[in-house]
């Protein structure tokens, strides 16, 4: 159990949050999703580089690893092999960035965590039967984080068992409850302690970033704001976290309070999103390490849109941290992946003005998107050859007949070629008697036509990844909703009806 992470999260509860353990995480020696070139950035201290010496007897002759939290990641930034005395040197010219360290055995089942910050000059003696007995020379900040995570082993272990004997034991609940509580405030003033006597330490900085805001109990205001408690909670909850500090990207929960943040206590909306995003990049762009690590996480994040209000989301990073710029971690196949699906959502953004169509339909004639008149028009965009589109369309028309007519609404209908030609297209509309659509063909030949001529293509406006795709659309054509299914359409409609 990562006792670093061992939290009160309530008066009554201890949770330990996060497991040690080199079978959870993989080692990579480069982070990948998109951009991912993992470099390192490096303070100047007094003395030059690093140099941790770690005695790990009776093994020998074997490679150990060095490694550090860096968001989900585990990235390995050194190895050093046992001598026969089982002793090995961790060693560099450059100073290692600060935060929590992982020291992994030879066959990387089993790991030690360290603190690395400042003094990177130290040593430590491995107990190989129990890594709770480890002893270091030369790093008092260590010997302060072994006695904080003995100390949370305890207690965490006292509350474990008094919290299984109050779920079996009704009648002495009460007393259980008082010796929980006094367990909890013992951890805090223990951790309180810590961070008054060592407040310039690493693991000071970590239990303040890690301190959750305790919402006052009998504040007047609460009586009359009923959402007081989110309110204050919310406005505390970076209180002791600096977004200047890298240290914070080498732990493994520094992500997770970013995560929290974002899905529980920000209003899920594209401009409430954004403005977070902006105040947070505003104090992390001062630090090349912060930056990258934030950067990172929120284009991964919006790349692919959990909600379809994210596209805005993602779009913003775009245009605001990386269509100007450069940055030496951003390889250039990623920045193209951000690129081209940045320009991909930029046509069709929720809420704005859907791109014009014009094709022909089954006699051959121009109809265009913005010339069907109704309340609502849903766009279908779609493949004649397409087994799913096969089941989806005829489902449309049954929602149509059997409600949809009553609202109004129009279909227009967008045909891709691929496999198929005109006729398969002719031939499906006639048997599933869907003629009253405003049906149009988009042709091969069509698409190649827009591309020579540097116009995006259809697909690439409506940012097609897989057929059908259908857009709702009002009656100005600003996009209402997009790549959603039947129901989901329909449930949007019945939403609409009554809020209107």
């Amino acid at each position: 159990m990562h006792l670093l992470m061992a939290t009160l999260c309530n008066s009554l509860t201890f949770f330990a949050l996060f497991l040690n353990s080199f079978t959870r995480y993989s080692f990579v020696m480069k982070i990948t999703a998109l951009v991912l070139t993992f470099f390192l950035s490096f303070g100047a201290f007094a003395q030059q580089g690093y140099e941790i010496k770690v005695r790990m007897a009776p093994l020998k002759n074997q490679f150990i690893y060095l490694g550090h939290y860096y968001g989900k990641q585990l990235p390995i930034v050194d190895s050093a092999k046992l001598n026969e005395q089982g002793e090995a040197i961790f060693k560099g010219n450059k100073k290692l960035g600060g935060g929590i360290y992982l020291v992994g055995f030879p066959d990387k089942t089993r790991n030690f965590e360290i603190l690395i910050d400042k003094n990177q000059h130290f040593s430590v003696v491995v107990d190989t039967e129990n890594l709770n007995n480890l002893k270091f020379q030369n790093a008092p900040e260590n010997v302060a984080f072994k006695a904080y995570q003995a100390y949370m082993t305890v207690n965490g272990k006292a509350m474990d068992s008094l919290n299984n004997l109050r779920k079996s034991s009704e009648k002495d609940a009460e007393r259980l409850t008082a010796q929980i509580e006094q367990i909890n405030t013992n951890i805090k003033n223990y951790r309180n302690k810590i961070m008054s006597d060592q407040p310039n330490s690493l693991l000071s900085a970590l239990l303040l970033a890690m301190k959750e805001p305790e919402v006052p109990q009998n504040d007047p205001a609460a009586k009359t704001d009923s959402l007081f408690a989110y309110k204050y909670f919310k406005k505390h909850y970076w209180d002791g976290v600096a977004f200047t500090d890298d240290r914070m990207t080498r732990t493994p929960f520094f992500e997770n309070r970013v995560d929290k943040y974002f899905e529980q206590l920000v209003y899920p909306a594209a401009d409430s999103v954004i403005k977070e995003i902006d105040w947070m990049m505003s104090y992390a762009n001062v630090n090349d390490e912060m930056q990258k690590f934030m950067l990172l996480k929120f284009i991964n994040r919006y790349l692919n849109q959990k909600y379809m209000w994210e596209d805005a989301v993602f779009v913003h990073l775009f245009e605001k941290y990386l269509a100007q710029k450069d940055y030496p971690w951003l390889t250039e196949k990623g920045k193209k992946i951000i690129t081209d699906r940045a320009y991909s959502l930029m046509a069709n953004i929720m809420g704005n003005p859907a791109s014009e169509v014009e094709l022909p339909d089954t006699s051959g004639k121009n109809i265009s998107l913005y010339s069907v008149e109704a309340p609502f028009v849903l766009l279908a965009i779609w493949d004649p050859t397409c087994g799913h589109c096969k089941e989806v369309l005829p489902k449309l028309d049954s929602l149509y007949q059997s409600k949809w007519k009553s609202y109004g609404l129009k279909f227009y209908g967008l045909a891709k070629e691929t496999d198929g030609n005109r006729n398969d297209w002719l031939n499906f509309i006639n048997q599933k008697n869907l003629g009253y659509w405003n049906h149009v063909y988009y042709s091969k030949s069509a698409d190649a036509e827009r591309v020579k001529a540097g116009i995006p293509g259809y697909s690439q406006l409506y940012d097609v990844q897989s057929f059908p795709t259908l857009y709702l659309l009002d009656k100005e054509k600003r996009i209402i909703a997009k790549k959603v299914t039947p129901e989901q359409v329909d449930e949007i409609l019945q939403f609409r009806l009554k809020t209107n």
